[in-house]
C-alpha cells in the first residue's frame, strides 16, 4: 500500500488536472479521534485475555424451562461454538420481597449479596457452573447492584446507617419509579468497607472473573476506583459499567456502554437521520467522547432494558438489525450480545415473571459465529489499543453508505454498509484499501485496486479481510 505522502501527492496531481481542487478536503480518509487529539492513556490494567474478547449477557431466569444453572449448562458448548468469551450473568442474588414488583420482582433488588436465589439453584450448583465455564476458555462476570438493596436486605436492620435518609429517617428509593429498592448512602464509609467485602467474596468463593457494576456513575468514582485496587489484589479483574462516562475508566472500570451509538443506530434504522451522523460520532471530537485511551466502549443492538422496555432488534432495527450487528462488531469496541439474539427471538420478555426465550433453531447462529470468530482472529478488530483505529473510506454515497478501513500489524478489515432502504451503487474512492481480501460472509475472494464500485442490496452489508 502507498504510504500518505505518495497518496496525497499523486491524489492532489489528479485533482489539479481535472479541476477538482475545491473537493480535496472532502475526498480523504478520515482518521479516528485517537489520531486527531491527544488523550490520555487509561490506567486500568487489562486483564490480557480480553484483548480480542465478545461478550454475552445471560438471563438466566428465562434461558431454559427450569431457569437454573444446572440447566443452563447444556448451552455451553453452543455458546463456546458460537464464540463467546465472556459470559455476563444477570444478578443471581436473592431478591426482595417486601414492595417486589411482579410476582417474581427484579433481580436488581438485592436481598442478600452473597446468597444465592433459589430459583437458580445453590452456591455449589453456580461454582460447577463457573468451573465448567473455566474449562472452555470462557469468563465470568456478575451484574453487581452497588448502588441499591432490597428493602428487605438485613442491612436496614443492622446497619440503617448505610442507606440514605428522608428528613423524617425513612429510607428512600434512588429513583421514583425504582419502588422496590432503596438507596445507599456512599458518604459512610464504612459501606465501602463492606461492599468490596461482599464483592470478594464471589472472587474467592466462586471464582468469578470481575463483575458488570450496575448505574455505575450513580456511585462515587472513588469507591470503585479503591473496589478495584483491593480485588485486583485476588486476581485480575474484568469490570463493565453500565455507564458511558469517561472518568470512570481512569483508574476502575475496562468498559463502558456505548449508549449513544445505539441511539444513533436507532435513528438511522428509523430515518431520522442519514450516515452523516457516523462521521460525526468517529471523527468529531467533544470532551464527552475523550474516553481515555484503551478504554473499552461495549456495542449492542440489544440488551435486557432494550429488549423488555424498548422493543426488540426487529422492533427497532427492522430489516437494518444485520447491517447494524456487523457495525457494532466490527467498530472499535466489543461486541455484546444478548440471550435470544443468536436465536432471532422476537419476543419482549417480560422482566418481573418467567417468560422463555423462543429459541427455534438459532437462525443467527452462523452470522454471529463468522463475527466473532473475525473479531477473536483478526487483530484490526481487537479491544482498545490491541485493535486498529477506524478509518473512513469515502464513497460516492457518504449520505447511505458507511465504509470503513482498520488496520493492526499485518491484518486488515475494510466493512461497506449500505445503511438505507434502497439498493446502492457506490464507489470507494481512493486506493489506500488496495489489496486482495476475503469476503467473511461468502468466501469469496477480491482484488481491490482502486476506485472500486460495489453494488450493495437495501440494507446490505460486505465484510473484508485481508
Amino acid at each position: 500500500m502507498k504510504n500518505k505522502q505518495q497518496r496525497v501527492f499523486h491524489f492532489l496531481a489528479a485533482l489539479i488536472v481535472l479541476g477538482l481542487i475545491s473537493g480535496l478536503s472532502a475526498c480523504k480518509p478520515r482518521k479516528g479521534k485517537d489520531e486527531q487529539v491527544k488523550i490520555a492513556a487509561s490506567k486500568v490494567s487489562h486483564p490480557e485475555w480480553s484483548k480480542n474478547a465478545s461478550i454475552y449477557e445471560v438471563n438466566l431466569r428465562q434461558y431454559t424451562p427450569e431457569g437454573t444453572f444446572r440447566a443452563f449448562e447444556a448451552h455451553l458448548d453452543r455458546l463456546q461454538d458460537l464464540g463467546v468469551d465472556i459470559l455476563w450473568f444477570m444478578p443471581i442474588t436473592p431478591i426482595g420481597e417486601l414492595n417486589r414488583k411482579g410476582s417474581l420482582g427484579s433481580y436488581y433488588s438485592v436481598k442478600d449479596y452473597t446468597g444465592i436465589n433459589p430459583e437458580f439453584g445453590t452456591l455449589e450448583d453456580f461454582k460447577q457452573l463457573v468451573e465448567e465455564i473455566h474449562a472452555r476458555d470462557m469468563y465470568v462476570i456478575l451484574d453487581w447492584v452497588a448502588n441499591h438493596t432490597a428493602w428487605d436486605h438485613p442491612w436496614t436492620e443492622t446497619n440503617p446507617e448505610y442507606y440514605t435518609r428522608d428528613e423524617d429517617g425513612n429510607f428512600v428509593p434512588p429513583a421514583d419509579d425504582w419502588s422496590d429498592v432503596i438507596d445507599l448512602n456512599y458518604d459512610n464509609k464504612d459501606l465501602w468497607e463492606a461492599m468490596i467485602g461482599e464483592m470478594r467474596f464471589w472472587l474467592e468463593e466462586a471464582g468469578v472473573d470481575g463483575f458488570r457494576c450496575d448505574v455505575a456513575d450513580m456511585v462515587p468514582t472513588e469507591f470503585w476506583n479503591e473496589a478495584v485496587n483491593e480485588l485486583e489484589k485476588i486476581k485480575p479483574v474484568f469490570m463493565l459499567a453500565e455507564a458511558e462516562k469517561p472518568y470512570l475508566h481512569e483508574k476502575a472500570f475496562e468498559m463502558g456502554y456505548g449508549w449513544s451509538f445505539h441511539r444513533l443506530m436507532n435513528h438511522l434504522a428509523q430515518g431520522r437521520s442519514d450516515v452523516t451522523v457516523l462521521d460525526k460520532y468517529f471523527f468529531s471530537v467533544t470532551p464527552e467522547d475523550r474516553f481515555p485511551k484503551g478504554a473499552y466502549k461495549m456495542n449492542f443492538i440489544t440488551n435486557h432494558d432494550e429488549n423488555s422496555w424498548a422493543g426488540t432488534e426487529f422492533d427497532r432495527l427492522g430489516d437494518g438489525k444485520e447491517a447494524f450487528a456487523v457495525l457494532t462488531a466490527t467498530m472499535p469496541g466489543m461486541i455484546l450480545i444478548y440471550t435470544g439474539q443468536e436465536a432471532g427471538s422476537k419476543k419482549m420478555l417480560e422482566f418481573f415473571e418467567k417468560d422463555e426465550v423462543e429459541w427455534g433453531n438459532y437462525d443467527y447462529h452462523g452470522f454471529y459465529q463468522t463475527l466473532l470468530y473475525l473479531k477473536g482472529r483478526n487483530q484490526a478488530l481487537w479491544n482498545g489499543t490491541a485493535g486498529g483505529d477506524i478509518q473512513r473510506v469515502n464513497t460516492s454515497r457518504d449520505e447511505a453508505v458507511f465504509a470503513f478501513l482498520r488496520e493492526k500489524n499485518s491484518d486488515r478489515v475494510m466493512v461497506v454498509l449500505n445503511l438505507s432502504d434502497e439498493p446502492a451503487e457506490v464507489l470507494l474512492n481512493g486506493d489506500y484499501y488496495a489489496g486482495t481480501y476475503t469476503e467473511v460472509f461468502s468466501g469469496d475472494v477480491k482484488t481491490f485496486e482502486g476506485n472500486e464500485t460495489l453494488s450493495l442490496d437495501a440494507w446490505g452489508y460486505l465484510v473484508f479481510e485481508k
